[in-house]
């Protein structure tokens, strides 16, 4: 499907690129159906000419497909359209003609043709939704009612949001429906060169900001590329007009390293018996531009990539190890998407190998099936409600008629789409956040804990994963580790990071405000603001307790008759002080040193402070608790900023009989709190079930003994 052949808007001479491309079968000649479709409706029984090509292209996909359905639905559009005329001057029943052979070639199945078909039907004719159904089926009336409410989409800038949001939600009952859509434009974008040139303009740049981004999340290829070479020729011709000379000029070169390259991986695939077939795909225009403009001046192996295509998952792999064994790789180029699929469905290795010249060849492997998927996408998955050949009834499809069915054949990305737009708080909320999400060309694979994983737009952070993994219950996360490290929830994600979400469990936690900085999903960014939205005065409040009062910690060496008691020294006249650095309790293992004044002071034998005092020579004292089991241990608690957390965190303390000596919390930074506690327990058996009182408080993500140097 070239740009080139069809665009009125773009004339010229086409491009030789025959060299490197297969034979292909013949571009269809529009004006030709339209002449036969004005021959009148075929004999019962018999295919009229005028759909051959639409029969031939289905055949290639589905040998042994019924085509009665095509045939009556052929003749109730030629019948029902005849007499209208396209801008162009053809008949009308040639645009869904050229929809359906688009469709045909892409591997569509039946129903998805005989609804392609009908698509205007219903909007331009004198046929009812009830009559579709009469003669087609429940099915087919229901794609083509959802390409009818497509078709009076309106994309002006002030119906555009809402229209387009009942677009999304046809599309997510079923992507059938935007499968034809996409066709129906590409096929008018085809043709767009005989309307005025501000409105070519206007159609080009709804088609490059909306239905583009959403071809490529469908994983139709196919339709994305040429609709992009179509834009690209409408927006920015003289651009066009020079990789259109680039691409020629390449074309006419007697040498081609494609060619060349191409026949040597035949031959290492040949050796190692790997049965593959190995094909040249030349970029298409927009992306020998992108090139262009990355790299500069481009040489041979620029112009296109390597495909090949084997059977089987491991014969990927196996190709991949022959290519890096018997060639040069470019190790940096590889991706595996094979093992890590991404977002719209498309598998392949990516690969690139050096040539003796520098030249550098990208080469693509893939099984037959991925490569199918690869250019038609959820297209190639056929009706994604036909119940298995030997499924039980029990097991089959819901009724079509139900407006809120869940498509098994629909992406992550649009489940997720058609989640946030019901919690969008206003159409305005939602067509914002849209375009933010649909701007975003690439996404990345996070990992769970669980093995699961999460698909999120590049740049996302730890807040995006929280919401795409908890929905609104994302509230209650306190923090992340992020490759098995704490980190804060602003953290940027990267492609292949381990994510393990840390949880609340206070059913009342809150989202700071702050999130909001950090939220570049639409589920992210609408689930808080409608909280907020919700809670105006709780939002107003501190998200953090850095204002709270408190008082000093006590001199690290200050007495503590209570707990010195405690402890037996072996110099009887000695003042005995437990360290304010380590602060131990029973049953720590300790030593002493004796300092000034006779005091010995007491520490726990892991603190920084004893291996210093042993490095200058100061002499040990034996020490040893006593019987009392009364102790004073200052503890230091991390936590994230959240309202009422320092009430929570003092009053989960009280309840496990700890006296609060002093208390320190220092100013938030990155929205992390540090609590410094001195406290006084009647028995230092307690003090493990006080440090789990107060990690189970939300918000608090470690507790420890203080360490001072």
């Amino acid at each position: 499907m070239s740009a080139e052949a069809t665009n009125p808007a773009t004339p010229g001479p086409a491009v030789p690129t025959a060299a490197v491309r297969r034979k292909a079968r013949p571009r269809i000649d529009l004006r030709r159906l339209g002449r036969a479709a004005l021959l009148g409706n075929a004999a019962r029984g018999r295919l009229p000419d005028a759909i051959g090509h639409v029969v031939e292209a289905h055949r290639a996909h589905y040998p042994d497909a019924d085509l009665e359905p095509l045939r009556r639905a052929y003749v109730l559009a030629e019948s029902s359209h005849r007499g209208q005329m396209r801008k162009s001057g053809e008949p009308y029943i040639t645009h869904p003609l050229a929809v359906t052979l688009i469709l045909a070639e892409l591997g569509a199945e039946t129903t998805t043709l005989t609804a392609s078909l009908l698509h205007d039907t219903v909007e331009d004719t004198e046929v009812t939704l009830d009559q579709v159904r009469e003669q087609f089926g429940e099915e087919v009336r229901y794609l083509v009612d959802g390409v009818t409410k497509l078709e009076k989409v309106d994309y002006g800038a002030a119906a555009e949001p809402e229209t387009f949001r009942k677009m999304l939600v046809a599309t997510g009952s079923d992507v059938r429906v935007m499968s034809i859509k996409l066709a129906d434009r590409l096929h008018n974008m085809r043709t767009l060169g005989v309307m005025r040139r501000e409105k070519q303009e206007r159609i080009a740049k709804v088609t490059r900001d909306v239905l583009i981004p959403l071809a490529e999340r469908l994983g139709v290829q196919a339709l994305k590329t040429e609709l992009e070479d179509l834009v690209f020729a409408i927006l920015h011709p003289e651009e066009y007009a020079h990789t259109r000379e680039l691409i020629a000029e390449n074309a006419a070169r007697a040498d081609d390293p494609l060619a060349e390259i191409s026949d040597e991986v035949r031959g290492v695939l040949r050796e190692a018996d790997i049965p593959a077939e190995v094909l040249i795909r030349p970029r298409h225009f927009v992306s020998v531009h992108r090139v262009s403009r990355k790299r500069g001046e481009l040489r041979g192996a620029d112009f296109g990539r390597l495909l090949v295509l084997v059977g089987e998952d491991a014969d990927c792999y196996a190709v991949l190890g022959e290519l890096h064994t018997c060639l040069t790789p470019v190790v940096s180029e590889f991706k595996d998407f094979i093992a890590v699929p991404k977002f719209n469905l498309y598998q392949s290795l990516h690969t690139a190998v050096a040539r003796a010249d520098g030249q550098v060849v990208e080469v693509l492997v893939r099984t037959h099936q991925m490569h199918k998927v690869a250019e038609a996408g959820v297209v190639a998955l056929g009706n994604p409600y036909a119940p298995a050949a030997d499924a039980p009834a029990a097991e089959t499809a819901e009724d079509p008629a139900d407006g809120e069915r869940a498509d098994p054949t629909r992406p992550g990305w649009l489940s997720r789409l058609l989640d946030w737009q019901k919690a969008a708080p206003d159409t305005d909320t939602f067509w914002s956040t849209l375009r933010e999400d649909l701007a975003q060309d690439r996404e990345i694979t996070v990992f769970r804990p669980d093995g699961g994983t999460l698909g999120l737009p590049e740049g996302a952070t730890c807040v995006d994963a929280a919401y795409a993994q908890y929905g609104e219950d994302a509230h209650a996360c306190i923090g992340a580790r992020v490759n098995g490290r704490l980190a804060t929830l602003s953290t940027v994600l990267r492609d292949g990071d381990t994510v393990q979400l840390l949880m609340g469990q206070d059913p009342a936690s809150e989202p700071s405000r702050e999130w909001l900085e950090h939220a570049h999903t639409p589920a992210a960014r609408i689930a808080i603001q409608r909280w907020l939205a919700t809670h105006p005065d709780a939002a107003e409040e501190p998200q953090t307790p850095a204002a709270a009062p408190t008082r000093p910690v006590p001199e690290p060496l200050a007495p503590t008759p209570r707990t010195a008691s405690a402890v037996v020294v072996d110099r009887p006249d000695a003042t005995v002080r437990l360290a304010g650095c380590c602060t131990p309790v029973p049953p720590d293992e300790v030593t002493g040193f004796a300092v000034r004044g006779g005091v010995v002071t007491v520490h726990r034998v892991e603190c920084a402070a004893v291996a210093h005092m042993k490095g200058t020579g100061r002499p040990e004292s034996a020490v040893s608790w006593g019987d009392s089991t009364a102790c004073r241990v200052t503890l230091v608690a991390e936590s994230f900023g959240r309202p009422h957390l320092l009430a929570d965190l003092t009053e989960a303390m009280a309840q496990e009989g700890a006296e609060i000596v002093s208390a320190t919390v220092e100013p938030p930074s990155q929205q992390r709190v540090r609590h410094t506690y001195t406290v006084e327990l009647p028995d230092a058996a307690h003090l493990p079930a006080l440090m789990r009182a107060m990690r189970n408080v939300a918000g608090v993500y470690d507790v420890g003994r203080a360490q001072h140097q």
